[in-house]
């Protein structure tokens, strides 16, 4: 029996990677109408662009969660991302040009963690919002099979009645309102982002054109170093290790590494 699903499973639970914004609501009120019954989890990995996260799970119930639940990932999070600086694997190059890999390691931390919470609430059918054309559908599909070797995943973008119903953002919109469903319209970006407590990542729409540079990000962590009206001064900073992690920052320790 194949392990990804096609076609919604009409009166089971279905656990969804929930953030919040258009595709996940609209999907999540979706299945719900159509029948089934979705159970949304949201990873706390420090994001700086979620203003309200503890309300994220609330919204959730509106669009008819039956289960809704924020999962701490921070110290996960950071543990995996030390560990990754400890192998050298943090910091990668690509065209020769230095890339952090806070992306994929707040992946791994969500795939993991989130589908060994849908398991304690015995919901063993995953979905999220990604679509087929990057690869964190083969990132989330991978890393929950090795929490839960049993579970199925729903994807609703591999859904050709989803896809049918509410292939776009107008047709998700309208597919709310006609419901008198709220959800937060976002001003269109001329690049998309991503974060967690290690870093954000600006990417594609006018970021992939040649002709466009870094010049036209407003940073949502850190600065924009190269304005040449930003100053950045420098600091000495005295880091003190413990077993090879960090404990004191400036003779300042820690309780924990979040």
């Amino acid at each position: 029996m194949s392990k990804v699903l096609t076609e919604l499973p009409v009166g089971e639970k279905v656990g969804i990677a929930f953030s919040g914004g258009l595709d996940t609501s609209a999907a999540v009120a979706w299945m719900r109408e159509k029948g089934a019954v979705p159970c949304c989890y949201t990873a706390d990995l420090g994001q700086p662009d979620e203003p309200d996260l503890p309300g994220v799970p609330g919204r959730a119930k509106e669009y008819g969660a039956e289960i809704a639940r924020l999962i701490d990932c921070r110290e996960e999070l950071v543990n995996e991302g030390l560990i990754a600086l400890q192998c050298g694997a943090f910091h990668i190059t690509t065209a020769g040009k230095t890339y952090f890999n806070t992306t994929p390691l707040g992946r791994a931390v969500t795939g993991t963690l989130l589908v060994r919470a849908m398991h304690d609430d015995s919901v063993d059918i995953w979905g999220d919002g990604s679509t087929y054309k990057g690869n964190d559908i083969e990132r989330f599909y991978r890393y929950g099979l090795m929490v839960n070797p049993a579970l199925r995943i729903y994807k609703p973008w591999l859904d050709p009645t989803f896809v049918d119903e509410l292939g776009g953002r107008s047709e998700m919109s309208e597919f709310l309102t006609s419901r008198k469903l709220p959800y937060r319209a976002s001003k269109e970006k001329a690049y998309s982002t991503d974060a967690n407590i290690w870093g954000a990542t600006h990417e594609a729409k006018l970021l992939e054109e040649l002709n466009t540079g870094m010049e036209i990000v407003e940073p949502i962590m850190g600065v924009a170093h190269w304005r040449d009206d930003v100053e950045i001064r420098t600091e000495e900073v005295t880091v003190a290790f413990h077993e090879g992690f960090p404990v004191a920052i400036n003779g300042r320790e820690f309780a924990t590494r979040v």
